[in-house]
């Protein structure tokens, strides 16, 4: 697999297991891999030396346990999928996302509300490290060197509204298909060589083979598995709708009504998914939306 980064991306540091480590908090003397769900209670994280005989698989499968005590429910499967992979990898954070056509992602679950931000931003100003990810079908590793030299708009709201700095961007693929993406995120100090991109690929892998598992059991449901009820999912939804809408109201087509979306919300300085239902609820008039792409031009 072909790995997107430049000359710039620092090299992996290693911990002191000879891999690359965050902090941790150690287990007791009689935690298990495979039942020991609060030994990263205290910080989310179970990456310390003493688990470095135990595969990332079976790390990412007990904090993917552990996630389910106060996410339960199947909608919220992709959230505790976020959280697990931010908790075995030595990253800030998380998000899952579902791709269904070039212009239509959408957000499955976050590790928290900051990564949730990340992805609203990089699919309002319709750039970014995790869309390039699914569109080249490679991982991206993007420092903020980076991220400012190939995507300037995506750098700029990204630094006014968070303060993460590093991405890492893996394609999730079922089949030999890309349906998805898993990004992970990383505030300073941290960097992104500090991720074995063996590890990230792994929890990558965990993240697709859960997701098959949960439609194996219910393989006939004619309204899809639960996860694709997810708050966040549902709430990108209403941009599908808004989209329609604009595109009757307005004659424009549907890629159309999506651009004029974006450039509202980002001369607004407000979120895509926030505009639509402003749209949707008739508070933002459809001439406003025209007459700022005029005004633009």
């Amino acid at each position: 697999m072909r790995l997107e980064t430049d000359d710039r991306t620092p090299r992996p540091q290693r911990g002191c297991c000879g891999s690359a480590l965050g902090m941790a908090v150690v287990p007791g003397e009689d935690s298990q891999a495979r039942g020991d769900t609060g030994a990263f209670a205290a910080t989310g994280h179970l990456t310390s030396c003493r688990w470095s005989s135990v595969s990332t698989s079976e790390r990412f499968k007990v904090a993917l346990a552990a996630s389910a005590v106060d996410l339960a429910g199947p909608e919220l499967l992709p959230e505790r999928l976020a959280r697990a992979a931010a908790a075995v990898l030595p990253v800030d954070g998380g998000g899952i996302s579902l791709f269904f056509a070039s212009d239509r992602r959408l957000p499955l679950g976050a590790s928290d509300e900051q990564s949730a931000e990340v992805e609203r931003l990089q699919f309002t100003v319709g750039e970014g490290p995790c869309l390039s990810a699914h569109a080249s079908g490679r991982p991206i590793v993007a420092d903020e060197a980076m991220i400012e030299s190939r995507w300037p708009a995506f750098y700029d709201e990204l630094v006014a509204r968070t303060s993460i700095r590093g991405i890492i961007a893996l394609p999730l693929e079922d089949d030999l298909r890309a349906f998805g993406a898993l990004d992970l995120y990383l505030v300073p100090p941290g960097d992104v060589g500090s991720v074995t991109l063996l590890d990230a690929l792994t929890v990558a892998r965990e993240v697709v083979e859960t997701f098959q598992a949960t439609r194996r059991q219910d393989p006939t449901s004619a309204d899809g598995p639960a996860w694709l009820d997810a708050p966040a999912a549902e709430r990108r939804s209403l941009v599908w709708q808004a989209m329609g809408f604009v595109n009757s109201g307005l004659g424009v087509t549907g890629p159309d009504a999506l651009a004029l979306l974006r450039g509202y919300a980002y001369g607004e300085g407000a979120d895509l998914d926030d505009v639509a239902a402003r749209v949707l609820a008739r508070d933002v008039p459809l001439e406003r939306l025209a007459l700022d792409a005029g005004e633009s031009r």
